[in-house]
């Protein structure tokens, strides 16, 4: 069969009851004539099954236009079915994955692409050298932003938690993929722990649940004097860091602390994706998750 004949085919592997609507809309918005079949409630011991049913039936030239798509709120989960998939595939019989799992990929990119942005504004350069805290950070958002935040040779990232041990579990994991130990985990309960958390951060990130308040304003303003930049990602009220409106790029919160809200992250995160999406429907093979996504993000970005 000629490759032009192919159809683009884009198959959800979803590890909740119900497949996201958001992922499937866009890219049927961005491929008018793609194809989407969506998987539900899947697990690990299913990826096997479909991946070898996806791999075969179209050939070495037809499985160029076949596409996967990894989705689910259980990052653990989700990890477990990347692996599974990448060890299905061989040559010639090789797949593009999309990795963003509720959003929080393309979220946590647009998040520190955003304090970088504002970073380079202020005339303070970039990431590496700075410290950073990202407050609640043992979700997804959290987890890929500390990564990303190690990644650019920050010189301190601490990971706060209600739990220590789930803390301790992500730096664990960042510092041993990185080779680095610059992940610090960090218990914090109170507004005074998260005050002690903050004391050296250049810059500030919360990740925390929705309608979850996490920096209350006495608290940047009491810890906060090094600080240069907040960001949050909590578009519902309480958000996550008081005082920060979720429509602010770039504004002082309190004199002299720079402001990135909830739906400015959204945005951008949404670009990127949408990237992302073009990205692996033109690429014939490869892992395209937050990685991926923060250097289609940081490309956005002004040259001056």
């Amino acid at each position: 069969m000629s490759e032009a004949k192919f159809k683009p085919v884009f198959i959800f592997l979803d590890t909740d009851k119900h497949a996201s609507p958001f992922d499937i809309l866009m890219t049927l918005d961005l491929i008018p004539d793609v194809v989407v079949l969506k998987y539900e409630n899947v697990t690990p011991e299913d990826v096997e099954k479909i991946v070898y049913d996806a791999l075969f039936p179209r050939g070495p030239k037809g499985i160029k236009y076949t596409k996967v798509f990894v989705n689910g709120k259980e990052l653990e989960t989700v990890n477990a079915i990347v692996e599974k998939i990448r060890k299905c595939m061989f040559p010639p019989f090789e797949l593009s994955v999309i990795v963003d799992p509720r959003g929080s990929y393309t979220t946590a990119s647009a998040a520190v692409v955003k304090t970088l942005e504002i970073l380079r504004k202020l005339g303070l350069g970039g990431i590496e050298g700075k410290n950073v805290t990202v407050l609640a950070g043992t979700g997804p958002v959290g987890v890929a932003a500390a990564w990303l935040y190690a990644a650019e040779k920050a010189v301190e990232v601490i990971v706060t938690s209600r739990e220590i041990t789930r803390a301790q579990k992500v730096a664990s994991r960042i510092n041993e993929e990185l080779k680095t130990d610059v992940v610090k985990p960090f218990q914090a309960r109170t507004p005074e722990d998260v005050g002690r958390a903050i004391e050296n951060a250049d810059i500030v990130l919360a990740t925390g649940a929705p309608g979850v308040q996490l920096l209350p304003l006495n608290t940047l303003k009491t810890y906060g004097k090094k600080v240069k930049v907040v960001a949050d990602c909590n578009a519902v009220p309480p958000y996550g860091i008081e005082g920060l409106d979720p429509k602010w790029d770039g504004k002082e919160v309190i004199p002299g602390v720079y402001g990135v809200g909830a739906l400015v992250i959204g945005t951008l995160k949404n670009k990127i994706e949408a990237e992302l999406i073009k990205k692996a429907l033109q690429e014939p093979k490869g892992i395209f998750d937050f990685r991926t996504a923060y250097e289609i993000g940081k490309a956005m970005l002004p040259t001056k």
